[in-house]
């Protein structure tokens, strides 16, 4: 956990300043049962009115400006705790943003969201509770003793003989507490995820009439949640009896004890009032580090999570210096490339081998599981080959600089991804400084500007989440548009025109063959969308099949003349 307070490093002048100040009240804390002895002792008992007024502004002085210290302390403890935790999310951001897919699919998004928030936040509070408690708690509860042995050494065993039984039990509930507070941890982790899945994918769970079930799966994850948190509060909830039973007993003893000395003359009852006092502030003293023990353990865990994204080393180094285009190069190039995802899995591509020349279209189709997307994933450097060379722009794409690499390539994907906000701020995604001329020419292109003219607001018309207010088409049209803005070296499109009819496919493919500059790869299982490609690579299980054109592998490829025949057999029907 403290490995992370290097990234508080900017306020050490709150986190020093905020435990002094802190001290500062203890201090005063401790004297003022002093003072209420002498105004019981001195004033009320003699009757003397001066002695009174005297310690009550004494009493006074010292309350406002323990108060000053306090609200201090607060004030340096807000500031370092919301300071660090906006550096720490800052971080964690920019260190999940350098990995590879590789680290986000071991990772996961849902773990990922928890780390940036609750644990971060764990991580927040107690900083805040280090600079505000830590110091003044311990003490506290110390100094309670030393200053009850002041009074009377006698009276003072009385404490130690309270402490270690208090002690025993915070740490009794704090065994059987922790272990909860851990497992309580998980489980929330679990029911994100849980959430996430039923939000994200909750038209497949009503398209198999799966929502009773997926609904009692939430409630039994929400009452197991609720069951542990009930156990673990059962455990905790005994803490104030126990206390309250303790300091109780301690009280009795005292006044018992305290009596007889009392009688006899070795004490004054004001002193009494102060021991019980130094009772109470000890173990209230000591019920705070109790929290404060359950609070640092479970952002220990929170620690661990958010060290473990910060030990993990990205597998995509950037150390490219390449920032241009080498011309009468082929614009891509595959040498004998094989990957695969992880070191213990098997080859998801094996010796893959071809050439795009620059302003050609290159289509690539396959059975589903081809490794069709995995392909394209390696030419913008998503991931790297385990072996073989891949070539952009005559260069390998390890020694082009990561972001003029991928800003030379645009990346339609399989799912089209919209962002809240309006249509014109989508599509300045691809371009920041986008003109209005800009965005309607590349809606045109993407034959995505008839639909959009008839909006009311035009480019300015609100996006919803995931862009739900639009059809499959129109969002792959948007995305295709938000691409072409970019003016790219080469044009990837995922089967990102699955979702059009086959009117506005063709119109689509004829305008990119027109008007753009750039070489195309399209993948599609629509042989129609790719017929008039220059190269068309056939996938079968992570393999090059075979590769050439339209014509060349209907006359050499059976796989080819198979799906040939069976769309068009498809098409008929």
């Amino acid at each position: 956990m403290f490995q992370l307070l290097r990234y508080a490093r900017n306020y050490r002048k709150e986190i020093t300043l905020g435990p002094f100040f802190k001290f500062l009240e203890a201090v005063f804390e401790l004297i003022l049962p002093l003072f209420m002895a002498r105004l019981v002792d001195e004033g009320i008992a003699l009757h003397d009115q001066k002695k009174v007024i005297e310690m009550a502004l004494s009493m006074l002085g010292l309350s406002i400006i323990g108060l000053i210290c306090a609200l201090t302390c607060q004030y340096y403890a807000s500031i370092a705790s919301q300071g660090f935790g906006t550096v720490l999310r800052n971080r964690l951001m920019e260190k999940i943003n350098r990995f590879s897919h590789n680290e986000l699919n071991h990772f996961g998004t849902d773990t990922l969201i928890t780390r940036m928030t609750n644990d971060i936040n764990q991580m927040q509070n107690a900083l805040a509770m280090l600079i505000r408690l830590v110091v003044r708690a311990p003490f506290l509860s110390i100094g309670s003793v030393i200053m009850a042995f002041y009074i009377d050494w006698q009276m003072g065993i009385i404490f130690l003989v309270l402490l270690p039984i208090f002690c025993l039990v915070l740490f009794l509930i704090i065994h059987y507490s922790v272990p909860l507070y851990k497992k309580i941890q998980q489980k929330l982790d679990q029911l994100n995820q849980l959430v996430t899945q039923n939000l994200s994918g909750v038209r497949v769970i009503r398209a198999f009439a799966r929502t009773k079930t997926e609904t009692a799966h939430f409630t039994e994850e929400t009452e197991e949640i609720s069951r542990l948190n009930q156990k673990v509060a059962n455990i905790s909830a005994l803490l104030s009896p126990s206390t309250t039973l303790i300091m109780n007993a301690g009280v009795v003893a005292l006044l018992y004890f305290g009596g007889f000395k009392v009688n006899l003359g070795h004490l004054e009852q004001g002193q009494i009032l102060a021991l019980i006092n130094y009772m109470n502030q000890m173990l209230l003293a000591l019920i705070v580090v109790s929290n404060l023990v359950i609070l640092f353990t479970r952002a220990a865990a929170s620690a661990n999570r958010i060290n473990e994204v910060f030990a993990t080393d990205p597998s995509l180094i950037d150390t490219g210096t390449i920032h241009q285009v080498i011309e009468h190069a082929p614009l891509v190039a595959f040498d004998h490339v094989d990957f695969r995802y992880t070191k213990k899995s098997g080859l998801a591509l094996q010796d893959i081998s071809f050439t795009l020349e620059k302003n050609k279209i290159l289509g690539i189709t396959g059975a589903t599981g081809s490794g069709k997307s995995t392909l394209i994933n390696l030419i913008p450097r998503f991931y790297d080959p385990f072996a073989g060379a891949i070539h952009f722009a005559g260069s390998n794409v390890k020694d082009w600089a990561l972001d003029d690499l991928r800003s030379a390539i645009a990346l339609v994907p399989q799912t089209a991804v919209l962002f809240s906000g309006t249509i014109r701020e989508n599509l300045q995604w691809g371009k920041q400084d986008a003109s209005d001329a800009e965005c309607w020419a590349a809606l045109a292109t993407a034959q995505a500007s008839e639909f959009v003219e008839h909006l009311p607001n035009g480019l300015g018309t609100p996006i919803l989440e995931n862009g739900k207010n639009f059809s499959g088409g129109q969002r792959q049209r948007l995305t295709i548009a938000r691409a072409l803005i970019r003016k790219p070296k080469l044009l990837i499109l995922d089967d990102s025109l699955s979702a059009l009819d086959y009117q506005t496919d063709l119109e689509l493919r004829q305008a990119l063959k027109q008007e753009l500059d750039c070489g195309v790869i399209i993948i599609s299982q629509r042989l129609r969308s790719i017929q008039s490609a220059e190269t068309i690579l056939l996938m079968d299980n992570g393999k090059i099949s075979a590769q050439g054109s339209h014509e060349e592998l209907l006359n050499t490829s059976e796989l080819y003349q198979e799906l040939v025949a069976s769309q068009a057999e498809s098409e008929a029907s």
